[in-house]
């Protein structure tokens, strides 16, 4: 409401004003109106008399006339300023009616809410309704609902933030959509309460309908239920509230505005008519006043003149009158129209909301679909299609964006720019035109009125035409403006055509749209339903991934952690490698740094020498100087010189030493840091290696943790796999109960045929075991379903290990790869950091070749120096020989070069600046080297480019200088060649004397008249030095940008080297034209003379410039320091008024946080200050030295000069930044001394806040605990009341009871009178009793049929109440024995009516207490709300002492302020000083003027004695004329120079007090500008302190009247509710008193009716303790079956957990055996490996061994064929002999010696098988007989013989031949039997025959023949053969001889194809040769 009360104060100011000048105005008119009257009653006699006070009349309502214009004008300009505020605050009106509209939707959002809510409790209702029939489930079917109301209503209540109340301004919204909503608000909210109660009371009779055990369990539930309900009761009653305030705030604004509308325009329509009105009286009455005048006989031709002039007039008048109406008329016309365009404007303006809307609308439903399409893009099968469904979507987009953009260009330029700015300018222009209009019109009745006046003066007839052509010219001018109304209203139609246009375009862009939308929707629908499918796939994923990353958190933050202490420790590794790098770097940097410093110290002590070496030459000099002292000044002035150079030689010397001290502190430094860096790089390295250690150590433990884990994984693995058993056990035992209780059923189907009552007492049982065993299904299921539980959160624990384990795999892997990138990044930057130290180094060389150079240059001017030394000295000698005429010419030629020599002095200083400036620059460079490489690198190419134009620039100036010295040079000879001819021509001497030194002083820039002029020269210099060390003070203060300044210097030394070069190119010059000259141009020398005059004076002009503007800098950092200091006492001032906000406000923390921030703040700002005041005592400092030095030099030279006044004000300045410093320093103190109070007042204030927090924290539990207090009592009254409720349905049933069994006693009794034997029929009942108690024996078999008739009815009534029929049973087995048992049921009535009214006593007694409770409740709420208000009360003392605080803060602020005007005082008085410095400084330079006036006086009439002196020498010589006509010249150039010194010393006085008065006037002025300034902020902050302190009341005010309000209506809440507690405790008692008294009436009428019944009921109270104990048994023994189960539960779980343990265990040493067992594995592996090889080979060589065992089986076939074929062979052809056996035989034995042929004929005859005595017969015979008997005899036996191969002849048997037969056969077996060449041992499948025998032969052949043959020839191999024996067969040849083929005997072996079979000798294969052989002697 903040805007709503500015505009109505601006509109109250507006309209007070108005009224003011209304009221002035009125009486004015007031005033006037009276004195016409008074003077129309006047009677005057004259008729001049009338005319004159006539023409004063006219001459006062002129007067009238103007100022009524004047307060026309003020007025018309207070309307227009009226009119643009209306048409703000329309415009304000429409943003909030925007505001309100938003607000309305947001109000239909929560009628939507609350409509929904709506629903919810209905259906709550039905559930309610619905759990009534079924009371079982009513109990737990109410929490869900109450939680479901309790969530929706907080989540419509919290939706509606604090936000939602700040916008209620006043706006022009329907008051009807508003009393509608709140109707509709009202409406739902009465509907909630309904349901409510509703709720409620369903609530209620689903608790009182439940069995009174559930009550307890559901009291939490229904408390928690009571509180919500209250929460949401009090929460809607808030809301409601703030509706209605709301509603309330904006009505009034609304009419507020309506009616300051209303009153504003009927106050401006009844001004206006006011006006217009007292216009037209005045206009009346001015006529009727000239009318009523009396007209005098004399001048009644003139009155009737007159007055037919005014009769003209007024109708001229009225026809203005007429036009004017007809204007308003068009005026109004125009505001009509006017309206009516706004109308059009702002429909035009909703259609484009709405256009834009729909434009939003169909943005977000294309973003829509675009997102649904990118997912479909990604996850859909057919991308095709999805492609060209995107394409076409873009390009549907794309249009509808062009479409769209299209509108709103059309929309916003043609409707906001046609239409609301034309619209408007078009309005204004209309009420311009018609203001203007009036303006005329008023101008128009002005000019008739001066007319008229001039009418009555001149009474002329000419002047009515006038008037007439006047009138038609005006008609003429409304005739125009008539046709400019019409254009603008042709205008206006046009407009309104364009308007019709737009709104087509509009409509066709809505119907384009429409289309467009149309489009995109079946689009949409067509990718909805795979959007739909995709969707619920995600939401399927999102929940598995929500489930997966809860728990996922826990391990991610130890994996983060993890990964943070990994990266911190490869941070701390990078950060320790680069601080190494940087400590090496820095190292090898001092260490160059050490060694240029030591070059540089030698350097040093060289020039050291070499300066001593000057010294003692120039103390030689000056020894010769004092030889020489009869030369008086100008030796003088050289000494002095010399003792300059030696002064600066001597500071030069200190300036070396302390430099190379300097440059030893800094070694001994750069040692120390050296040090200290080794001890840095050696920590580093150790903490290197501490975190690699750490490094091992983290993967250890993580390599533990993966361990652990796996270890955990296996351990829940294994109690999963316990659990299932667990599980399939519990099955188990559930299929086994499901059987018993099967079992169960049987038994009770076979039981059907038992009495009624037992079968009854059983199905209880079976209902009571049925429910436990229910119950104990239940805990089972749920059990399983925990299982299940546990085995789902045991799978997910080991899915996120793994994924754990994977993701640590991961971070492992990028760790690495990390590592590996920061090494090649370690390398990289080594490499990039070498190659910059390369570059620095090439720069530093270059830097210091460019030193050496300079170096080399100071050394070649000091040699120029020592050069022009000499030609002083020859100079001298030159000057002590000439005349004394010619002394002062060498003087002067002496001072010259005296001046030259100090130039070249100063270029050489500059030289050396330069060299010790580049020096800088390099150490400079270095320094930023080591800090910025980069910086480096982008400026090397910047600083090679300057260094190499500044060496280029200073070798081309120093070229150019050298040459311009030897020009010089050259000169000066000429010079002194003309002066050695002008010594032979005196006459001309003094001319040519004063000519040259005005010349040399105009070449050098500086008079050269007396000794002042070297001193103001001097002054310039220095100067100049100082404006050079200024100028490096700046460069050092901006030390950020010091490679630049080094340029900007460079920059400036090529400047002044410049300079120098065109003073030496003036010097050339001037010489040029001296030596040109000659004698005849002294006017051409005259002319350079004030030429160079002019050149001074422009260069004292320039030189005073630069100090008036460095004077105007210095000023204007001066006043911008000011403006700082001024900008930082508002933000101080701001700051306070924070603090004191911020005091008020109670957040403690964030006071805290903003006072530091504020006192950094400040502490920054004032160290900001100490920086600058320090920066500005130094420049003082160097001022103050420079003004020593400079008033050294002039006190040396006897006189101030020109420039002392500069000093002066320089020196001034000084004392006044001094002050200003002291200023700062006091300003800075008080600055500290406030923050350190407002410290201390906020640290108070904070204490303040807490305590008033724990106060209110206090306050705030008392109020919660009593509104807890408060609630209890209220649910105690309500369960008093159910209770109440309960009692009375138990007496409704008990009176029931009471009259079924008086009923049941009638029959009963009827039924005994009928039975005779009363006994018999007790007894049953007794033993049915029993049986029931017992519930294990029979039932009785005899019973009758009436009573089981009644039994069965009985059975009936069980079924609907079980309780009764219990009680009623045990009635009907206690009525046999009513008549003895009376007086006892009588007694027990007595004692249940004395128990009945205790109760009600003991009821009374607690609902007393209850009310004293709630008497003692209502106390404590007055004692809380009387804290409350101490409360209150003791936060307005706090809110004074707020206030105090605040004025004391505005009592310091004025302090200040009178300090500052203190402040402000004294620097006038210091104005007032300095201005009478400035006029006793003007009063020193004129008497220094006229000082110099004297001097010059005083040196021409010496010049002149001179002259006379030389005249009279001429006249003595007789040259008189000439000499006259030079003095004549001398005295008229001597005039003329002493005009231009005047002139120029006038000049100087006129700029010097111009400059003092323009900087006065510039610090008057800046003075004020500060003033204004301060006085601005000054007023700013106090607005803002105001606006501040109003707002904070206003909105106290406004939360005290909102806590005032709360308070009240809770009060009243309260008091309402304990009325209406109290009202119903009073009705329940009365109530309850009612139904006790009916109830003992009744209980009176029925006692003798309940006699009997009463004995019955005790008889069944009897039982129901009895079932109680029986029950309370049951419970027992539950309770310890329970506790069993709890301890064996209990067993169990230790027992798994010692399993677990165990496993565990287990599984770590099967981990520990796996591992080995792995290992072995591994082994294994490997060897099965190669076994599995030797397995394949095996496989083969059996395959192969097979295929030999099938061959050798067909060659043992072929064998014993060939066996059967020897057989046969040997038996058919044992008989026979073989020819070639007997042929060879009988060769051998022919061949045989004789004497060895008895041993062959043995050998044959054993071979033949012949015995030993048949042979020795034979050879006996053979002896007798001869050769032909034994032939004979051997041929003719009767056995055949078989031949015997012969052996083979060889070349040795020739040689043998002697030998026996025997030894030779010997021979032949030995060489036969030994091997040739053992055989190869070939494999088994290796092994093939070695020829194939055939098919009828077995052959066994020998390899050793095989191997032998190659010496044998074929036929060669002849065995010795042998019969057969039959000890050996030839079916197995290797079996008892030998083992292989290698192991046989060579005779052994098997016999070749070709060679005739014989049988074999019976030989053993171990028998060698020799036995062989012996056995076969011996046969």
């Amino acid at each position: 409401m903040s805007w709503l009360g500015g505009l109505g104060s601006g509109l109250g100011q507006s309209l007070g004003q108005v009224g003011g000048s209304l009221s002035s105005f009125t009486g004015q008119i007031s005033n006037f109106t009276k004195d016409i009257l008074l003077e129309g009653t006047e009677e005057v006699g004259d008729a001049a008399t009338e005319l004159h006070v006539s023409n004063s009349r006219l001459v006062e309502l002129e007067t009238s006339f103007a100022t009524q214009k004047s307060e026309y004008d003020r007025l018309r300009r207070i309307n227009a300023e009226l009119e643009e505020k209306l048409e703000a605050a329309e415009i304000q009106v429409k943003q909030q009616s925007l505001e309100y509209r938003t607000v309305l939707q947001q109000k239909e959002v929560e009628i939507s809410h609350l409509k929904a809510r709506q629903n919810t409790l209905q259906e709550e209702v039905q559930k309610f309704r619905s759990s009534d029939v079924i009371p079982s489930t009513s109990g737990p079917a109410v929490l869900p609902v109450t939680t479901g109301a309790t969530t929706t209503s907080s989540t419509t209540f919290l939706s509606r933030s604090p936000s939602a109340h700040h916008g209620f301004h006043g706006d022009e919204v329907d008051l009807s959509d508003v009393l509608w909503s709140q109707q509709e608000i009202n409406r739902l909210s009465s509907e909630v309460h309904r349901l409510e109660a509703d709720v409620a009371h369903w609530r209620r009779v689903a608790q009182a309908s439940k069995v009174p055990g559930a009550e307890n369990g559901d009291q939490g539930e229904i408390l928690k239920l009571q509180r919500t309900i209250q929460e949401l009761r009090e929460t809607m009653g808030k809301e409601v509230d703030e509706h209605q305030h709301e509603l309330a705030v904006l009505q009034d604004a609304h009419r507020q505005k309506l009616s300051d509308i209303t009153k504003r325009h009927r106050e401006e329509l009844a001004e206006y008519e006011e006006r217009i009105e007292e216009l037209e009286e005045q206009i009346q009455s001015g006529d009727g006043a000239t009318v009523s005048m009396p007209a005098a006989p004399q001048d009644s031709s003139k009155l009737e003149e007159l007055q037919a002039t005014i009769h003209s007039l007024q109708e001229e008048a009225r026809h203005q009158k007429v036009k004017h109406d007809e204007l308003m008329a068009s005026v109004e016309e125009a505001e009509r129209l006017r309206a009516a365009l706004e109308q059009e404007k702002e429909e035009a303006k909703a259609e484009n909301a709405e256009l834009l809307q729909n434009y939003s609308r169909l943005q977000s439903s294309v973003s829509e679909l675009q997102t649904r399409v990118q997912e479909q893009e990604g996850k859909a099968m057919f991308k095709a299609q999805q492609d060209s469904e995107i394409q076409a979507l873009k390009k549907a987009l794309a249009a509808a964006e062009k479409e769209m953009s299209r509108l709103q260009s059309l929309s916003e330029s043609e409707f906001k720019a046609e239409v609301e700015h034309a619209d408007i300018l078009e309005l204004n222009t209309i009420i311009g035109t018609l203001s203007q209009e009036k303006e005329d019109l008023e101008k128009e009745k002005l000019e008739l009125v001066e007319k008229l006046r001039l009418a009555e003066e001149s009474k002329d007839s000419a002047q009515t035409e006038d008037l007439q052509l006047e009138v038609s010219d005006l008609k003429s001018q409304l005739d125009q403006r008539e046709q400019s109304l019409k254009q603008a209203h042709l205008d206006i139609g046009t407009l309104t055509a364009e308007l019709e246009e737009l709104d087509r375009q509009n409509q066709d862009a809505t119907q384009h749209l429409i289309t467009l939308k149309d489009q995109l929707t079946a689009q949409k629908s067509q990718t909805e339903a795979e959007v739909a499918h995709l969707k619920s796939e995600l939401s399927d994923s999102l929940s598995q991934k929500e489930v997966l990353n809860q728990e996922l958190e826990s391990q991610k933050q130890k994996l983060s952690q993890s990964a943070f202490t990994l990266n911190d420790l490869h941070m701390g590794k990078q950060q320790l490698e680069a601080t190494v790098k940087e400590l090496r770097d820095k190292l090898s940097k001092s260490q160059e740094l050490g060694k240029e410093a030591r070059l540089e110290t030698s350097e040093l002590k060289k020039l050291l020498q070499e300066k001593e070496g000057q010294l003692s030459a120039v103390h030689e000099e000056l020894g010769h100087a004092g030889k020489q002292g009869s030369e008086a000044e100008s030796q003088k002035m050289f000494l002095e010189e010399q003792d300059k150079e030696i002064q600066d030689l001597r500071r030069e010397l200190a300036e070396l030493k302390v430099s190379y001290e300097k440059r030893s502190t800094e070694d001994f430094d750069l040692k120390i840091e050296n040090k200290k860096m080794k001890e840095e790089s050696v920590q580093a390295v150790e903490r290197v290696k501490n975190l690699e250690r750490q490094l091992q150590d983290n993967q250890t433990s993580v390599s533990r943790l993966v361990l652990e884990k796996d270890t955990r994984i296996e351990a829940l693995k294994l109690e999963k796999s316990q659990l299932e058993g667990e599980l399939n056990q519990l099955e188990r035992r559930l299929a086994d109960q499901a059987k018993q209780y099967q079992g169960t059923i049987e038994e009770l189907t076979r039981a059907r045929s038992m009495d009624a009552s037992a079968l009854q007492m059983e199905h209880e049982r079976a209902v009571k075991l049925n429910q436990e065993k229910d119950l104990t299904i239940g805990e089972l299921k749920r059990e399983i379903e925990q299982m299940a539980s546990d085995h789902k959160d045991t799978s997910e624990m080991l899915d996120i290990t793994v994924a754990g384990q994977k993701q640590l795999t991961e971070l492992l892997k990028e760790k690495d790869i990390f590592a590996a990138s920061l090494k090649a990044q370690a390398t990289e930057m080594q490499s990039e950091l070498e190659a910059g130290m390369q570059q620095a180094k090439q720069d530093g060389d270059a830097l210091r070749k460019s030193v050496e150079e300079k170096d080399k240059q100071l050394a070649a001017m000091k040699e120029e120096n020592s050069h022009l030394k000499e030609e002083i000295d020859r100079l001298r000698d030159q000057q002590s020989r000439p005349q004394p005429m010619s002394e002062p010419r060498t003087l002067d030629i002496i001072t010259e070069l005296e001046t030259e020599v100090a130039q070249l002095k100063a270029a050489k200083d500059k030289l050396q600046e330069e060299a010790e400036a580049l020096r800088t620059v390099s150490e400079e460079q270095r320094e930023s080297m080591m800090r910025s490489q980069h910086s480096l690198q982008v400026l090397q190419s910047e600083l090679e480019q300057a260094r190499s134009r500044h060496e280029q620039s200073t070798l081309n100036y120093e070229r150019l200088i050298s040459a311009k010295d030897e020009e010089i040079t050259q000169l000066q000879s000429e010079v002194e060649s003309l002066s050695t001819q002008r010594q032979t021509q005196p006459q001309t001497v003094d001319i040519l004397q004063e000519d040259k030194t005005r010349s040399l002083g105009g070449e050098n820039g500086n008079e050269k008249h007396d000794l002042s002029k070297v001193e103001i020269e001097r002054l310039v210099k220095g100067i100049k030095e100082k404006e050079t060390e200024i100028i490096q003070l700046n460069e050092k203060n901006l030390s950020l940008t010091k490679q630049l300044d080094q340029l900007v210097v460079s920059r400036d030394e090529l400047g002044k080297l410049s300079q120098i070069v065109l003073q030496k190119d003036l010097e050339i010059q001037a010489l040029h034209a001296r030596v040109s000259g000659g004698y005849s141009q002294d006017v051409l020398l005259l002319q350079q003379q004030m030429q160079a005059y002019a050149v001074e004076r422009e260069q004292v002009l320039a030189v005073l410039n630069e100090k008036t503007r460095e004077n105007s800098q210095l000023r204007s950092e001066y006043h911008r320091i000011m403006d700082i200091v001024a900008a930082k006492e508002a933000a101080l001032l701001k700051l306070q008024q924070e603090n004191q906000r911020i005091s008020t406000m109670s957040d403690p923390s964030g006071s805290q946080e903003m006072f530091r921030e504020t006192i950094q703040n400040l502490s920054r700002i004032i160290r900001e200050k100490d920086i600058e005041i320090d920066a500005l005592t130094q420049k003082c400092q160097t001022l103050v030295t420079v003004l020593q030095s400079s008033s050294g030099d002039s006190g040396s030279g006897g006189q101030g000069g020109v420039s002392s006044n500069q000093f002066e004000e320089l020196l001034q300045e000084r004392d006044t930044l001094k002050q200003q410093v002291k200023k700062m320093d006091e300003w800075k103190q008080q600055v500290i001394t406030t923050v350190k109070n407002m410290q201390h007042e906020s640290a108070q204030l904070q204490e303040e806040l807490l305590k008033l927090q724990g106060q209110v924290s206090a306050d705030s539990d008392c109020s919660s605990k009593l509104s807890v207090d408060y609630s209890r009592l209220i649910q105690s009254y309500e369960q008093k009341e159910r209770k109440l409720g309960s009692l009375s349905q138990e007496l409704a049933h008990v009176q029931q009871t009471i009259s079924q069994l008086s009923s049941t006693r009638d029959v009963l009794l009827g039924k005994l009178d009928s039975f005779s034997q009363d006994s018999d029929v007790s007894m049953p009942f007794v033993q049915i009793a029993e049986h029931v108690q017992v519930a294990s024996a029979p039932p009785s078999s005899i019973q009758d049929e009436p009573l089981r008739q009644d039994l069965q009815s009985l059975q009936r009534l069980v079924a609907e109440k079980e309780s009764m029929i219990r009680t009623l049973q045990e009635n009907n087995h206690r009525l046999s024995n009513s008549a003895s048992l009376s007086e006892s049921e009588q007694r027990g009535h007595v004692e249940e009516l004395r128990q009945s009214r205790e109760r009600i006593d003991t009821l009374q007694r607690s609902l007393r207490e209850k009310d004293l409770l709630i008497k003692t409740k209502g106390d404590q709420l007055i004692q809380v709300s009387e804290n409350l208000r101490n409360r209150e009360n003791d936060n307005e003392v706090l809110k004074q002492a707020v206030t105090n605080l605040k004025e004391r803060a505005l009592i310091l602020e004025l302090d200040v302020k009178k300090l500052k005007e203190e402040n402000e005082a004294i620097a006038v008085k210091s104005r007032e000083k300095e201005t009478e410095f400035r006029a006793l400084q003007e009063t020193n330079m004129q008497v220094s003027l006229l000082l110099r006036e004297r001097e010059f006086e005083w040196r021409a009439i010496s010049e002149k004695a001179a002259a006379m002196e030389k005249l009279l020498k001429d006249r003595e010589q007789g040259k008189s004329g000439e000499l006259n006509q030079l003095l004549n010249e001398v005295r008229s150039m001597q005039e003329k120079a002493v005009a231009f010194q005047q002139e120029r010393d006038q000049v100087m006085m006129a700029l010097k007090q111009k400059q003092m008065e323009t900087s006065a006037l510039q610090s008057e002025l800046q003075h004020t500008k500060d003033k204004e300034q301060r006085q601005k902020l000054e007023l700013e902050r106090l607005r803002n302190h105001l606006l501040e302190i109003e707002d904070s009341y206003t909105r106290e005010a406004l939360a005290a009247e909102d806590r005032e309000s709360d308070l009240r209506r809770r009060v009243a809440l309260l008091d309402e509710k304990l009325a209406s507690s109290c009202s119903a405790v009073e009705n329940a008692s009365q109530q309850a008193s009612l139904q006790v008294e009916s109830l003992q009436e009744q209980l009176n009428g029925v006692v003798r009716q309940r006699d009997e019944a009463l004995i019955q009921l005790r008889a069944a109270q009897e039982q129901v303790n009895q079932y109680a104990v029986s029950l309370s048994n049951l419970q027992m023994v539950l309770e310890q079956f329970q506790q069993e189960e709890k301890a064996m539960y209990s067993a169990e779980l230790e027992r798994h957990n010692k399993e677990k343990d165990d496993w565990r265990r287990k599984a770590e040493t099967l981990e520990d055996k796996a591992s080995a067992l792995q290992l072995n594995l591994d082994e294994a592996n490997a060897a099965l490996e190669s076994a599995s090889r030797l397995t394949d080979q095996l496989d083969l060589k059996e395959e192969q061994i097979e295929e030999l065992k099938k061959q050798v089986e067909v060659r043992q076939e072929m064998l014993d064929e060939a066996q059967k074929k020897l057989t046969n062979l040997l038996n058919s052809t044992e008989g026979k002999v073989d020819k070639v056996l007997m042929k060879n035989l009988f060769l051998g034995y022919f061949h045989t010696p004789r004497n060895k042929r008895a041993e062959v004929l043995r050998l044959m005859g054993n071979v033949l098988g012949l015995e030993p005595d048949e042979v020795e017969q034979m050879l006996n015979d053979e002896g007798k007989k001869g050769v032909t008997g034994w032939v004979s005899g051997w041929l003719g036996g009767g056995r055949a013989v078989q031949s015997v191969p012969n052996t083979p002849q060889r070349p040795t048997h020739t040689q043998n031949l002697n030998g026996s037969f025997s030894e030779m056969f010997v021979k032949f077996l030995e060489v036969e039997s030994s091997p040739a060449a053992p055989a190869p041992k070939l494999p088994v499948y290796d092994i093939k025959p070695l020829s194939a025998p055939p098919p009828g032969r077995s052959t066994v052949t020998a390899p050793a023949a095989g191997a032998a043959g190659s010496s044998k020839r074929g036929g060669e191999s002849n065995p010795f053969l042998t019969p057969r024996s039959a000890a050996i067969p030839l079916l197995n040849p290797g079996a008892p001889g030998g083992s292989g083929p290698a192991s046989g005997h060579l005779l052994m072996k098997p016999i070749s194809d070709a060679l005739p079979t014989f049988t074999p000798m019976p030989v053993s294969a171990e028998a060698s040769a020799g036995a062989i052989l012996k056995d076969l002697l011996k046969q």
